[in-house]
């Protein structure tokens, strides 16, 4: 018997209360102000999932397929994703029995990846061990206008796009919609109505501060254009070369006219910013006009590395999201010095996980 979206809902809440806890007793001996707390929907709240596509020697059909966390080696067939946004849900099916009448779309498939929007835009990879060829189009091309969504196809040094190879989300932040390219095989928030709170929470701390923003790994701009109508000017950085590209269609496309994007890592940066060597790449870009009041750094699960470390400690401000408590709280020790916690979040991006998204809001002194 399936369990009742109350059981759902008391499930989630269980897990989401022993989060809370755990986060509030990791910060406590930094005399942190009480937790905000970011719940997520209990179901469709995921707008983006890849599957091994599992094929049955049997009766030759294929299958989606996951692995369990803790069982190495095996793979687990399923048939509903109820984490999954409703558009990944409903599209589900529809591509399963597409795949399992057209020969040439199911073999040598083994994956299949669903990239959606709130919006109800949505993107399917299918991923294969063999060459794309025309006849792989023309059927591609059917499938695309048989399910109203955009199909990319993929195999080894091999990209074919039928439609578009991104989707169009919006999201509300501070009374404003702001519109962000999100492409495929790229990095975006997979928890949209969390990744709103996470936004309207990161405006929200830095209201009044003014000045100038410098943000280090800014990804495709999904912070730096809301972020950018609190303070004079933005400095922004990002390594991918595709989130480069994302950001300046997101900035044009929003109208945000005070930022600047270059191309670096933070080490770079850092080296930058303490003279340490040029760069070409900041040749158009005078480090000495900002007027910097602020950091915002959303690393990776390794936090800030010693040199950024030691670069926020510059700044009298330091807004920091992370995907990672424990390195979060390594960076916060190291700093605690010179910095208090003036606020602190929650945000529970991926439900019915031990992952925890945290922000806080570290001010001088």
């Amino acid at each position: 018997m399936q369990p009742s979206d109350s059981d759902n809902t008391s499930a989630y809440q269980i897990q989401l209360n022993e989060k809370t806890e755990k986060t509030t007793l990791e910060f406590a001996e930094y005399s942190a102000p009480e937790l905000e707390v970011f719940p997520s929907p209990p179901s469709h709240f995921r707008m983006r999932a890849e599957f091994k596509m599992w094929y049955d020697k049997e009766t030759e059909r294929v299958s989606y397929a996951m692995h369990q966390p803790g069982i190495a080696n095996k793979h687990f067939t399923i048939n509903d994703f109820p984490i999954g946004s409703t558009t990944i849900n409903a599209l589900m099916p529809q591509l399963l029995d597409r795949l399992n009448t057209n020969e040439i779309l199911k073999r040598k498939l083994f994956q299949g990846e669903f990239l959606t929007s709130t919006t109800g835009e949505a993107l399917i990879s299918l991923i294969y061990h063999k060459p794309l060829d025309n006849t792989w189009e023309k059927e591609a091309e059917q499938l695309a206008s048989q399910l109203k969504c955009s199909v990319i196809g993929r195999s080894r040094k091999q990209k074919t796009v039928i439609g578009s190879d991104s989707v169009t989300e919006t999201f509300t932040v501070d009374g404003q919609a702001y519109r962000y390219q999100q492409v495929e095989n790229s990095f975006t928030q997979p928890n949209a109505v969390v990744c709103q709170q996470m936004l309207n929470w990161a405006v929200d701390a830095v209201q009044g501060i003014g000045g100038d923003l410098l943000e280090l790994y800014c990804g495709n701009g999904n912070f730096t254009l809301p972020l950018s109508k609190k303070f004079d000017k933005v400095l922004a950085t990002e390594i991918s070369k595709t989130s480069v590209k994302s950001a300046l269609y997101n900035m044009a496309e929003n109208q945000c006219h005070n930022i600047t994007v270059v191309r670096m890592s933070s080490e770079e940066f850092t080296q930058a910013l303490n003279k340490e060597r040029p760069f070409r790449r900041l040749k158009d870009v005078d480090l000495d006009s900002y007027a910097f009041s602020t950091i915002f750094v959303d690393p990776p699960r390794a936090g800030l590395d010693p040199a950024t470390e030691a670069l926020a400690a510059r700044f009298d401000n330091i807004l920091y999201i992370s995907c990672n408590p424990e390195t979060l709280k390594q960076n916060v020790a190291a700093l605690n010095n010179t910095h208090r916690i003036c606020k602190l979040a929650l945000f529970d991006q991926f439900p019915y996980t031990e992952h925890r998204e945290c922000g806080v809001l570290l001010q001088k002194r």
